[in-house]
């Protein structure tokens, strides 16, 4: 059994904690253990006396034990699902008391000596539910076995006689006088008892606020360190046994945002709620659980900024080994992070201008050929128009895998190239056009273009060309069985005086999953088998490069919208 099972109310009432459960755990195994020993008892007495029991008492007594012992036994299966502590442990004062009550009807009636067995229940509802739950048991053991005796001396209930001869006091003094002082007795007994058990309760109560007194060299530890603990530049915070912050220096105060006397006394819960992911100190001494322990958690820090902590959780212990607490240490290592991903970021960026150098080289000089054997043909053959019109369409996927190049080096170069004035209207149908004889269309789609005769952007044509081939190829590559795609142009203006063209692709294909969504702009990122994983990092960059942004809205199986916006100026 585990320590401080039950705290003490000054009004007499109890509160529960961990333990509760445990505790009704073993008293249900207590009463299988006490109907264990009393059938064995019945059983025996049974064997031995020389007169036979009643029939019918020895059929009830055995039905009552044999109720009781099931009973339990299914309670027993139950305790895990238990969450009302305090209500189970009246209704199991209540159903004792019923109990004793019955084997009080078939062993005698008021000649029975099972009423002993009240005062074992109103002393374990004095330890579970205090001294206002003993005096409420007391009070439901005397009314329930008053009434029956008086039923039972009224002729109301019939009394079952373990000896059929058994004698009666009548010649001594009065059968109503006996029942009277009998019941008097009891119930005197029985508060008496209650006053007793709450007393040893009591005592109980002092000795945990001795133990507390012991918990408060603590405090004193800590205001021995404090010294030393408020001049690091790491944050150091202790908690106790019931998790309550107990000390929170200096540092702790400027990485968080929080004053010392606001958390103070608080449960750490609730005042850094991601300590409960930080694995605990109670495990293996190692040096490689030791690095287990040193977690980063996530937190809103000064100005509800998100921070980004270093912790380990050790535990808090006197001279002589005894826990009194944990101790949490924490460093803000958000720049660090962000150094991190800044670092990983050029790193990817280095790798992908290697790349797109290699690229550019291994594909120009093809294109350069194709584009000069193009030349030729069409000043030496003499072409029909539909010849000539194929030439033209390989001579603008010509310019467009050069366009494409281009920007496959602004993904690791961005901010090169001349701006102008571009009509995004007029831009949009060429590649419309452009795109009807590409690969990724079928007939079973459906563009619905629905924009402006124009919009005029200052801005790279390569750049924004390969933005808007990029989002619309992306779109029609999510629609492989068909669909419908919406395209949608405008300018708007913000109350500050921004204006913004505002572009708006919609495609009815398989939509992006939640886990992806974050990932969908990370170059090489890419859930077709035939995707590069460059389409939308090169859109994703070349946005961010005109201080622009983008909002992606999905669903699985129903569709994708890409909203662009990018300033007009």
């Amino acid at each position: 059994m585990k320590k401080h099972l039950m705290q003490w109310y000054k009004s007499g009432s109890s509160l529960w904690d961990d333990d509760s459960a445990s505790r009704l755990y073993w008293l249900v195994v207590t009463r299988m253990m006490i109907l264990f020993v009393l059938l064995v008892l019945a059983v025996f007495m049974e064997s031995r006396i020389i007169e036979p029991f009643a029939v019918a008492s020895l059929q009830l007594f055995y039905g009552l034990i044999t109720f009781a012992f099931l009973f339990s036994l299914v309670y027993l299966m139950l305790i895990r699902n238990i969450r009302r502590v305090a209500f189970h442990i009246y209704l199991q004062s209540l159903l004792d008391v019923c109990l004793i009550t019955g084997l009080v009807y078939v062993t005698g009636g008021v000649r029975s000596v099972y009423p002993v067995l009240y005062p074992l229940v109103i002393i374990y509802s004095v330890i579970f539910l205090g001294r206002r739950g003993g005096l409420i048991v007391a009070s439901a053991s005397s009314i329930f076995y008053g009434l029956f005796v008086n039923l039972e001396f009224h002729g109301f209930i019939q009394s079952l006689q373990l000896q059929p001869e058994a004698t009666t006091p009548d010649d001594r003094i009065g059968y109503g006088d006996y029942v009277f002082f009998r019941v008097l007795i009891h119930i005197l007994s029985f508060y008496i008892i209650t006053i007793l058990a709450s007393f040893v309760v009591g005592r109980e109560k002092h000795a945990r606020r001795l133990l507390q007194e012991k918990e408060h060299a603590f405090a004193e530890l800590d205001s021995l360190h404090r010294s030393i603990i408020e001049s690091v530049q790491t944050g150091i915070l202790t908690v106790d046994l019931q998790d309550r912050i107990r000390s929170f220096n200096r540092a702790a105060e400027e990485i968080t945002g929080l004053p010392a006397g606001d958390v103070l006394g608080k449960n750490i819960h609730a005042v850094i709620p991601e300590y409960a992911d930080i694995p605990g100190p109670d495990g293996p001494r190692s040096e490689d659980a030791a690095k287990r322990r040193r977690v980063e958690i996530a937190i809103r820090g000064r100005e509800e900024r998100p921070a980004i902590l270093g912790c380990a959780l050790s535990a808090l212990r006197r001279s002589d080994g005894t826990k009194i607490g944990n101790i949490l240490i924490f460093q803000d290592i958000t720049s660090i992070k962000e150094m991190e991903r800044a670092y990983e970021e050029s790193r990817k960026m280095a790798f992908i201008g290697e790349m797109a150098a290699i690229l550019a080289h291994e594909i120009r000089n093809p294109l350069a050929s194709i584009s000069g054997s193009i030349q030729v043909l069409r000043k030496t053959l003499k072409l029909s128009s539909v010849d000539d019109r194929l030439l033209q369409i390989i001579l603008r996927g010509k310019d467009q895998l050069e366009n494409f190049i281009k920007d496959f080096l602004i993904l690791a170069r961005p901010g090169m190239g001349v701006h102008e004035e571009i009509d995004v209207a007029a831009l949009l149908d060429d590649i419309l056009e452009s795109v009807r004889y590409g690969p990724s269309w079928h007939e079973g789609i459906e563009i619905e273009a629905a924009y402006p005769e124009r919009i005029l952007l200052t801005a790279n044509r390569a750049e924004i060309r390969q933005l808007l081939w990029n989002l619309i190829l992306n779109a029609l590559q999510a629609m492989p069985d068909g669909g419908k795609m919406v395209i949608a142009l405008r300018a708007s203006e913000e109350p500050d005086g921004r204006r913004w063209v505002e572009m708006r692709f919609s495609d009815q294909g398989w939509g992006i999953e939640e886990k992806d969504m974050e990932k969908i702009f990370d170059p090489f990122f890419t859930t077709k088998e035939q995707g590069t994983g460059l389409g939308l990092a090169i859109v994703n960059r070349i946005v961010a490069g005109y201080g622009g942004g983008i909002q992606v809205d999905s669903k699985v199986g129903e569709g994708t919208v890409f909203t662009v916006k990018i300033p007009l100026a």
